[in-house]
C-alpha cells in the first residue's frame, strides 16, 4: 500500500521514466502527457492489468503458503524464499 501511494503521488507530479518500456517505437498511451494516475490505469491493455493483478495475487498467496505464518510462530515481516 505504501508504495501504491508513493506511485500515486510520482505520477501526480509528472514524474516519469524517459523511454518506453515496449520498445520497436510503440506509442504508449498509458504514459501519455496530461493524464493522471487514473487515466493512465485505463489506458493500461486489459492483459496488462491482469498481469498485474495476478503477480500481486500470487506474491500474496506466497506470502500466506511459501513458509511458516507469522500467526503461527513465523517471523513477521520476513518473506519466504522462492525454493
Amino acid at each position: 500500500a505504501m508504495a501504491a501511494f508513493v506511485g500515486f503521488c510520482v505520477q501526480s507530479n509528472g514524474i516519469h521514466f524517459p523511454f518506453d518500456f515496449q520498445g520497436g517505437g510503440v506509442s504508449q498511451a498509458q504514459y501519455a502527457a496530461g493524464l493522471s494516475p487514473p487515466e493512465q490505469w485505463d489506458a493500461l491493455p486489459f492483459a496488462a492489468k491482469a498481469q498485474i493483478i495476478l503477480f500481486i495475487g500470487f506474491l500474496e498467496w506466497w506470502s500466506e503458503f511459501g513458509g511458516q505464518h507469522y500467526m503461527r510462530g513465523g517471523q513477521p515481516g520476513k518473506y519466504p524464499e522462492f525454493k
